[in-house]
Protein backbone atom coordinates (compact mmCIF):
# COMPACT_ATOMS: atom_id res chain seq x y z
CA UNK A 1 0.00 0.00 0.00
CA UNK A 2 1.23 3.53 -0.78
CA UNK A 3 2.26 5.34 2.43
CA UNK A 4 -0.31 8.15 2.87
CA UNK A 5 2.12 10.60 4.47
CA UNK A 6 4.48 10.54 1.51
CA UNK A 7 1.69 10.89 -1.02
CA UNK A 8 0.24 13.87 0.84
CA UNK A 9 3.61 15.63 0.77
CA UNK A 10 3.77 15.39 -2.99
CA UNK A 11 0.17 16.18 -3.73
CA UNK A 12 0.66 19.50 -1.97
CA UNK A 13 4.19 20.14 -3.20
CA UNK A 14 7.82 19.29 -2.66
CA UNK A 15 8.49 19.80 1.01
CA UNK A 16 10.12 23.13 1.75
CA UNK A 17 10.60 24.13 -1.89
CA UNK A 18 7.33 25.74 -2.88
CA UNK A 19 7.38 23.61 -6.03
CA UNK A 20 4.10 21.92 -6.90
CA UNK A 21 4.39 18.19 -7.40
CA UNK A 22 4.05 16.77 -10.90
CA UNK A 23 2.01 13.57 -11.34
CA UNK A 24 5.10 11.52 -12.19
CA UNK A 25 6.91 12.82 -9.09
CA UNK A 26 3.96 11.78 -6.93
CA UNK A 27 4.00 8.33 -8.51
CA UNK A 28 7.71 7.90 -7.88
CA UNK A 29 7.75 9.34 -4.35
CA UNK A 30 6.64 6.28 -2.33
CA UNK A 31 9.70 4.25 -3.37
CA UNK A 32 12.19 6.98 -4.32
CA UNK A 33 11.63 9.46 -1.54
CA UNK A 34 15.14 10.92 -1.33
CA UNK A 35 15.32 11.66 -5.05
CA UNK A 36 11.81 13.08 -5.34
CA UNK A 37 12.28 15.33 -2.33
CA UNK A 38 15.46 16.88 -3.72
CA UNK A 39 15.33 16.84 -7.52
CA UNK A 40 12.26 19.00 -8.31
CA UNK A 41 13.82 21.94 -6.43
CA UNK A 42 17.11 21.80 -8.37
CA UNK A 43 18.00 24.07 -11.27
CA UNK A 44 17.33 21.17 -13.62
CA UNK A 45 13.98 20.47 -11.99
CA UNK A 46 13.08 24.12 -12.54
CA UNK A 47 14.54 24.49 -16.04
CA UNK A 48 11.16 25.76 -17.21
CA UNK A 49 8.77 27.89 -15.17
CA UNK A 50 5.30 29.20 -15.64
CA UNK A 51 5.12 32.98 -15.66
CA UNK A 52 2.84 32.98 -12.62
CA UNK A 53 5.45 31.07 -10.56
CA UNK A 54 8.59 32.68 -12.02
CA UNK A 55 10.52 34.20 -9.14
CA UNK A 56 12.70 36.41 -11.33
CA UNK A 57 9.71 38.02 -13.04
CA UNK A 58 7.92 38.45 -9.71
CA UNK A 59 10.96 40.10 -8.12
CA UNK A 60 11.56 42.35 -11.14
CA UNK A 61 8.13 43.71 -12.08
CA UNK A 62 9.56 46.27 -14.52
CA UNK A 63 12.51 45.32 -16.73
CA UNK A 64 13.73 47.64 -19.49
CA UNK A 65 16.43 47.58 -22.15
CA UNK A 66 17.30 49.56 -25.26
CA UNK A 67 19.35 48.62 -28.29
CA UNK A 68 19.56 50.90 -31.28
CA UNK A 69 16.09 52.19 -32.21
CA UNK A 70 14.31 49.47 -30.22
CA UNK A 71 13.12 49.70 -26.62
CA UNK A 72 12.19 46.58 -24.68
CA UNK A 73 10.05 46.22 -21.60
CA UNK A 74 8.77 43.30 -19.52
CA UNK A 75 6.05 44.49 -17.16
CA UNK A 76 4.29 42.53 -14.43
CA UNK A 77 0.50 42.45 -14.50
CA UNK A 78 -0.84 40.26 -11.69
CA UNK A 79 0.30 36.71 -12.47
CA UNK A 80 1.24 37.70 -16.02
CA UNK A 81 4.26 39.40 -17.52
CA UNK A 82 3.86 41.39 -20.72
CA UNK A 83 6.70 41.54 -23.23
CA UNK A 84 6.78 44.65 -25.40
CA UNK A 85 9.16 46.11 -27.99
CA UNK A 86 8.78 49.40 -29.84
CA UNK A 87 10.70 51.65 -32.21
CA UNK A 88 8.62 54.64 -31.17
CA UNK A 89 5.77 54.40 -33.68
CA UNK A 90 4.53 50.83 -33.43
CA UNK A 91 4.62 48.34 -30.57
CA UNK A 92 4.74 44.55 -30.57
CA UNK A 93 3.21 43.29 -27.36
CA UNK A 94 2.49 39.76 -26.14
CA UNK A 95 2.18 37.92 -22.81
CA UNK A 96 5.26 35.94 -21.86
CA UNK A 97 4.26 32.28 -22.17
CA UNK A 98 7.19 30.51 -20.49
CA UNK A 99 10.43 31.33 -18.65
CA UNK A 100 13.35 29.13 -19.75
CA UNK A 101 16.17 28.60 -17.26
CA UNK A 102 16.21 29.22 -13.54
CA UNK A 103 18.53 32.16 -13.99
CA UNK A 104 21.78 31.01 -12.39
CA UNK A 105 23.23 32.54 -15.55
CA UNK A 106 20.28 33.89 -17.48
CA UNK A 107 16.61 33.39 -18.20
CA UNK A 108 15.05 33.62 -21.65
CA UNK A 109 11.39 34.10 -22.44
CA UNK A 110 9.14 32.54 -25.05
CA UNK A 111 5.96 34.11 -26.37
CA UNK A 112 3.48 33.47 -29.15
CA UNK A 113 2.78 35.91 -31.96
CA UNK A 114 0.41 35.28 -34.86
CA UNK A 115 0.28 31.58 -33.99
CA UNK A 116 4.06 31.04 -33.92
CA UNK A 117 6.51 30.60 -31.03
CA UNK A 118 9.22 33.22 -30.57
CA UNK A 119 12.32 33.37 -28.39
CA UNK A 120 12.67 36.82 -26.83
CA UNK A 121 15.55 38.90 -28.21
CA UNK A 122 16.42 39.97 -24.68
CA UNK A 123 17.04 37.82 -21.61
CA UNK A 124 17.45 38.41 -17.91
CA UNK A 125 20.99 38.01 -16.53
CA UNK A 126 21.44 37.60 -12.81
CA UNK A 127 24.97 39.06 -12.82
CA UNK A 128 23.65 42.44 -13.97
CA UNK A 129 20.20 42.11 -12.44
CA UNK A 130 18.54 43.11 -15.69
CA UNK A 131 18.05 42.57 -19.40
CA UNK A 132 20.59 42.23 -22.17
CA UNK A 133 20.58 40.62 -25.60
CA UNK A 134 19.91 36.88 -25.66
CA UNK A 135 23.01 34.87 -26.57
CA UNK A 136 23.42 34.82 -30.33
CA UNK A 137 21.24 37.88 -30.89
CA UNK A 138 24.08 40.40 -30.97
CA UNK A 139 25.12 39.28 -34.46
CA UNK A 140 21.61 39.77 -35.82
CA UNK A 141 20.37 43.08 -37.19
CA UNK A 142 16.57 43.24 -37.14
CA UNK A 143 14.89 45.05 -40.01
CA UNK A 144 11.32 44.75 -38.77
CA UNK A 145 9.55 45.02 -35.45
CA UNK A 146 8.80 41.30 -35.59
CA UNK A 147 12.50 40.49 -35.97
CA UNK A 148 13.36 42.91 -33.19
CA UNK A 149 10.93 41.15 -30.89
CA UNK A 150 12.65 37.82 -31.15
CA UNK A 151 13.63 34.76 -33.12
CA UNK A 152 10.81 32.85 -34.75
CA UNK A 153 11.18 29.24 -33.66
CA UNK A 154 10.88 26.35 -36.11
CA UNK A 155 9.21 23.06 -35.17
CA UNK A 156 12.66 21.66 -34.43
CA UNK A 157 13.52 24.68 -32.28
CA UNK A 158 10.39 24.27 -30.18
CA UNK A 159 10.76 20.51 -29.75
CA UNK A 160 14.44 20.91 -28.81
CA UNK A 161 13.78 23.70 -26.32
CA UNK A 162 10.65 22.35 -24.66
CA UNK A 163 11.95 18.78 -24.88
CA UNK A 164 15.02 19.71 -22.86
CA UNK A 165 13.37 22.06 -20.37
CA UNK A 166 10.12 20.23 -19.66
CA UNK A 167 8.69 16.78 -19.05
CA UNK A 168 6.21 15.08 -21.37
CA UNK A 169 6.19 18.12 -23.68
CA UNK A 170 6.47 16.39 -27.05
CA UNK A 171 3.62 14.38 -28.55
CA UNK A 172 3.60 13.14 -32.13
CA UNK A 173 6.64 15.26 -32.91
CA UNK A 174 5.16 18.55 -31.74
CA UNK A 175 5.03 20.60 -28.55
CA UNK A 176 1.76 20.32 -26.68
CA UNK A 177 2.15 23.00 -24.03
CA UNK A 178 -1.13 22.16 -22.34
CA UNK A 179 0.13 18.64 -21.52
CA UNK A 180 3.68 19.33 -20.38
CA UNK A 181 5.06 19.52 -16.86
CA UNK A 182 7.57 22.38 -16.38
CA UNK A 183 11.12 21.33 -15.59
CA UNK A 184 13.22 18.20 -16.03
CA UNK A 185 11.55 15.68 -13.72
CA UNK A 186 11.45 11.91 -13.33
CA UNK A 187 9.81 10.88 -16.58
CA UNK A 188 11.96 13.17 -18.75
CA UNK A 189 14.94 10.91 -18.11
CA UNK A 190 13.45 7.62 -16.89
CA UNK A 191 10.45 7.37 -19.19
CA UNK A 192 6.75 6.82 -18.38
CA UNK A 193 6.30 5.68 -14.79
CA UNK A 194 2.60 4.86 -14.53
CA UNK A 195 2.87 1.26 -15.76
CA UNK A 196 5.92 0.70 -13.56
CA UNK A 197 4.26 2.14 -10.44
CA UNK A 198 1.09 0.10 -10.98
CA UNK A 199 3.10 -3.08 -11.49
CA UNK A 200 5.16 -2.49 -8.34
CA UNK A 201 2.04 -1.99 -6.21
CA UNK A 202 0.48 -5.18 -7.58
CA UNK A 203 3.66 -7.24 -7.31
CA UNK A 204 3.87 -7.72 -11.09
CA UNK A 205 7.63 -8.17 -11.43
CA UNK A 206 7.49 -8.86 -15.18
CA UNK A 207 6.01 -5.43 -16.00
CA UNK A 208 7.80 -3.47 -13.27
CA UNK A 209 11.03 -2.99 -15.19
CA UNK A 210 12.34 0.49 -16.01
CA UNK A 211 15.41 1.54 -18.02
CA UNK A 212 18.49 1.26 -15.77
CA UNK A 213 20.33 4.48 -16.52
CA UNK A 214 23.12 3.62 -14.10
CA UNK A 215 23.97 0.67 -16.38
CA UNK A 216 24.77 2.92 -19.35
CA UNK A 217 28.38 2.92 -20.46
CA UNK A 218 30.39 6.13 -20.33
CA UNK A 219 29.77 6.75 -24.02
CA UNK A 220 26.07 5.93 -23.74
CA UNK A 221 25.73 8.25 -20.76
CA UNK A 222 27.51 11.02 -22.65
CA UNK A 223 25.07 10.63 -25.54
CA UNK A 224 22.12 10.45 -23.15
CA UNK A 225 23.04 13.65 -21.30
CA UNK A 226 24.14 15.09 -24.63
CA UNK A 227 20.53 15.09 -25.83
CA UNK A 228 20.30 18.43 -24.07
CA UNK A 229 23.85 19.28 -23.02
CA UNK A 230 25.09 18.49 -26.57
CA UNK A 231 27.04 15.38 -27.47
CA UNK A 232 30.42 15.27 -29.20
CA UNK A 233 28.87 14.13 -32.49
CA UNK A 234 26.29 16.93 -32.52
CA UNK A 235 28.80 19.74 -31.96
CA UNK A 236 31.41 18.17 -34.24
CA UNK A 237 28.90 18.22 -37.09
CA UNK A 238 26.79 21.31 -36.35
CA UNK A 239 29.09 23.47 -34.24
CA UNK A 240 29.60 26.03 -32.88
CA UNK A 241 33.37 25.81 -33.24
CA UNK A 242 34.16 28.83 -31.13
CA UNK A 243 34.40 29.81 -27.49
CA UNK A 244 30.65 29.45 -26.93
CA UNK A 245 30.90 25.65 -27.12
CA UNK A 246 32.32 25.74 -23.59
CA UNK A 247 28.67 25.43 -22.50
CA UNK A 248 28.37 21.91 -23.95
CA UNK A 249 29.92 19.65 -21.36
CA UNK A 250 29.65 16.18 -23.01
CA UNK A 251 31.33 17.53 -26.15
CA UNK A 252 34.13 19.18 -24.24
CA UNK A 253 34.68 16.17 -21.95
CA UNK A 254 34.98 13.79 -24.90
CA UNK A 255 37.91 15.86 -26.21
CA UNK A 256 39.88 15.26 -23.01
CA UNK A 257 42.94 13.06 -23.30
CA UNK A 258 41.78 11.08 -20.27
CA UNK A 259 38.32 10.43 -21.69
CA UNK A 260 37.80 6.71 -22.15
CA UNK A 261 34.43 5.51 -23.40
CA UNK A 262 34.94 2.23 -21.50
CA UNK A 263 35.94 3.77 -18.17
CA UNK A 264 33.10 4.47 -15.73
CA UNK A 265 35.31 6.89 -13.82
CA UNK A 266 34.80 9.59 -16.45
CA UNK A 267 31.05 9.07 -16.78
CA UNK A 268 28.89 12.20 -16.33
CA UNK A 269 27.18 10.78 -13.25
CA UNK A 270 30.50 9.97 -11.58
CA UNK A 271 30.87 13.65 -10.77
CA UNK A 272 27.29 14.88 -10.99
CA UNK A 273 24.35 13.46 -9.05
CA UNK A 274 21.38 14.43 -11.24
CA UNK A 275 18.90 14.33 -8.35
CA UNK A 276 20.80 16.97 -6.35
CA UNK A 277 21.79 20.58 -6.98
CA UNK A 278 25.08 21.06 -8.77
CA UNK A 279 28.11 21.43 -6.49
CA UNK A 280 29.84 24.62 -7.59
CA UNK A 281 32.98 24.48 -5.41
CA UNK A 282 35.67 22.92 -7.62
CA UNK A 283 37.34 21.35 -4.59
CA UNK A 284 34.28 19.14 -4.14
CA UNK A 285 35.48 17.08 -7.10
CA UNK A 286 39.03 16.35 -5.92
CA UNK A 287 38.23 12.80 -4.85
CA UNK A 288 36.79 12.05 -8.28
CA UNK A 289 39.98 13.24 -9.99
CA UNK A 290 42.17 11.31 -7.58
CA UNK A 291 40.31 8.08 -8.30
CA UNK A 292 42.47 7.98 -11.44
CA UNK A 293 45.37 10.28 -10.61
CA UNK A 294 46.85 8.50 -7.61
CA UNK A 295 49.87 6.32 -7.01
CA UNK A 296 49.09 3.11 -8.88
CA UNK A 297 46.16 4.65 -10.76
CA UNK A 298 46.03 4.81 -14.55
CA UNK A 299 46.41 8.59 -14.66
CA UNK A 300 49.62 10.53 -14.20
CA UNK A 301 50.21 12.16 -10.84
CA UNK A 302 49.88 15.94 -10.77
CA UNK A 303 53.21 17.64 -10.07
CA UNK A 304 51.59 20.79 -8.68
CA UNK A 305 49.31 19.60 -5.92
CA UNK A 306 46.42 17.43 -4.85
CA UNK A 307 43.81 20.05 -4.10
CA UNK A 308 41.35 21.91 -6.31
CA UNK A 309 42.20 19.77 -9.33
CA UNK A 310 39.33 21.09 -11.42
CA UNK A 311 40.30 24.67 -10.65
CA UNK A 312 43.52 24.13 -12.62
CA UNK A 313 42.62 21.51 -15.20
CA UNK A 314 39.03 22.56 -15.97
CA UNK A 315 39.42 26.34 -16.22
CA UNK A 316 36.62 28.86 -16.00
CA UNK A 317 35.95 30.50 -19.36
CA UNK A 318 34.25 33.88 -19.49
CA UNK A 319 31.44 34.37 -21.99
CA UNK A 320 30.87 38.11 -22.05
CA UNK A 321 27.47 37.92 -23.74
CA UNK A 322 26.28 35.50 -21.05
CA UNK A 323 27.74 37.61 -18.21
CA UNK A 324 29.10 34.42 -16.70
CA UNK A 325 32.05 32.06 -16.32
CA UNK A 326 31.55 28.46 -17.48
CA UNK A 327 33.59 25.46 -16.37
CA UNK A 328 35.43 23.98 -19.35
CA UNK A 329 35.02 20.19 -19.24
CA UNK A 330 37.94 19.66 -21.64
CA UNK A 331 40.31 18.31 -18.97
CA UNK A 332 43.87 19.27 -19.80
CA UNK A 333 47.08 20.89 -18.64
CA UNK A 334 46.30 24.58 -19.07
CA UNK A 335 49.20 26.86 -19.88
CA UNK A 336 49.04 30.60 -19.39
CA UNK A 337 48.35 32.52 -22.55
CA UNK A 338 47.40 29.55 -24.72
CA UNK A 339 44.32 29.99 -26.92
CA UNK A 340 41.00 28.38 -26.15
CA UNK A 341 40.85 25.01 -27.95
CA UNK A 342 37.70 25.24 -30.05
CA UNK A 343 37.77 21.80 -31.76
Amino acid sequence: MTPPLIVSLFLVGVAGSGVAAAPDVARCAPCHRAQTLAQPATSMGRALETVAECQILREHPQLEFRQGPYSYKISRDGDRSIYAVTEGKETLQAPVAWAFGLGSAGQTYVYQWNGAWYESRVSFYRAIGGLDLTMGAASLHPKTLEEAGGRRMSVRDTTDCFGCHATNAIHQGKVQADRLTPGVLCERCHGPAEKHATAVLSGDVRNAGMPKLDMLTTEEMSDFCGQCHRSWSKIAVEGPHNITNVRFQPYRLANSRCYDSNDDRVKCTTCHEPHSELKRATSAYDAKCQACHTQGGKGKLCTVGKEDCAGCHMPKIRLKEAHRDFTDHWIRVVRQGEPYPTD
